[in-house]
């Protein structure tokens, strides 16, 4: 049977292939993948810098450790420590890091009582200083014999005094000063 006419369905008989010969329709290449280099190049180094920043605190904490804390490795040691915080540097906070628990420290506490009454009452300041340290030791105490200078400038005149002491150090975790007693 014949279409009618001036329908739009052509006359030719269709054509169609076998569905066994037809071609896959192309296939749409997956999206390709933004380049993630620089963002793993950024990952890479923010965790070296965090590793570093780590390291950094973890040195700085134990170099702080170290230089703070006081040295009480050996009896001349302390001893040095001590004059110097207790009697240079009035800082009793500090001297007692140097001292023992139940210490008899009463003739240098006297001593400097005097220095600072002699300080204000004529308006001078006083120092103090001290020679090399002579060490007797006994096993975990020792003896530290000291010649303390105390100087003062008066009228442009350098005036000092020479005090022989005598501590006592004993040896518990760390060396400490026990005693402190004047012999000459």
């Amino acid at each position: 049977m014949q279409p009618p006419a001036g329908s739009q369905v052509s006359r030719v008989p269709a054509q169609r292939t076998p569905p066994d010969q037809l071609t896959p329709p192309p296939a749409t290449p997956a999206p390709e993948r933004p380049r993630r280099r620089l963002r793993t190049v950024l990952i890479v180094v923010a965790g070296v810098l965090a590793v570093l920043c780590v390291a950094a605190v973890v040195a700085g904490v134990v170099l702080y450790n170290r230089a703070a804390a006081p040295d009480r490795s050996a009896p001349d040691v302390v001893v040095a420590s001590y004059v110097q915080a207790y009697l240079v540097d009035r800082n009793d906070v500090r001297a007692d890091l140097f001292t023992c628990d139940s210490s008899n420290l009463s003739a240098l506490r006297a001593l400097r009582d005097d220095l600072v009454a002699r300080e204000k009452q004529f308006s001078i300041p006083i120092s103090v200083s001290w020679g090399s340290l002579q060490v007797q030791e006994q096993g975990d105490s020792a003896n530290v014999q000291v010649e303390l200078i105390i100087s003062a400038r008066v009228d442009g005149i350098t005036q000092s005094e020479r005090q022989a002491w005598r501590f006592v150090t004993r040896l518990d975790e760390h060396w400490r000063v026990c005693e402190g007693i004047r012999t000459g």
